[in-house]
């Protein structure tokens, strides 16, 4: 039996590219399918090469895939409703912005970590991977767990993987993955627009 395909594609007020417009988050991976080791490499080249302040690339990964020692201590750290169904992708990927270096603050940490997050997940479903970004874990936890220094700051974890069946998931996975995509309208968001 295969798996049925499913367009997300976004309903958008302006063209954007096709990659932009297909890419949705989903919580609903292929638990046998083990990371396309390929894939996965490219979209971490893609967040190396995201834009950077003074080119200081403040981010830092963990890549933790299924069955791992690694992939446990993240999904340990994960809360609510995202423990239950995110430790089903090939891999989780932690994002980690240095918040500080050489006792200064960084203060472009976190736009760039996030950055370098979203190039990833627009490399990651160009080349057929699935991902979804959490915000829900302990982020202390997650530092302990893997001894990150105080100038590290835990951002952000990313489920990555194939696509799973929908049909096997639970009902409520299956309402939020049927439920429709929305976003604010850009004259809601756009501040001034001279």
């Amino acid at each position: 039996m295969s798996t049925p395909a499913i367009d997300r594609t976004a309903v958008t007020d302006a063209p954007i590219l096709d990659v932009l417009a297909e890419r949705w988050s989903t919580r609903i991976f292929d638990t046998t399918a083990a990371i396309d080791e390929d894939a996965l490499a490219s979209a971490l080249e893609a967040a190396r090469w995201a834009p950077t302040a003074v080119n200081f690339q403040p981010w830092r990964a963990i890549v933790a895939r299924r069955g791992s020692a690694s992939h446990a201590k993240v999904v340990a750290t994960l809360a609510g409703f995202n423990s239950t169904w995110a430790a089903d992708a090939a891999a989780l990927v932690v994002f980690i912005a240095e918040t500080t270096r050489d006792g200064e603050p960084m203060a472009w940490a976190l736009y760039d970590t996030g950055q370098a997050a979203a190039h990833f997940t627009v490399q990651a479903h160009a080349n057929g991977l699935s991902t979804h970004q959490m915000g829900g874990f302990d982020r202390d936890a997650l530092a302990a767990a893997f001894d990150l220094s105080s100038d590290f700051t835990p951002i952000s974890v990313m489920a990555v993987g194939e696509l799973g069946d929908i049909r096997t998931a639970s009902e409520e996975l299956q309402q939020r993955e049927n439920a429709p995509r929305t976003r604010r309208p850009i004259a809601e968001t756009v501040i001034v627009n001279d």
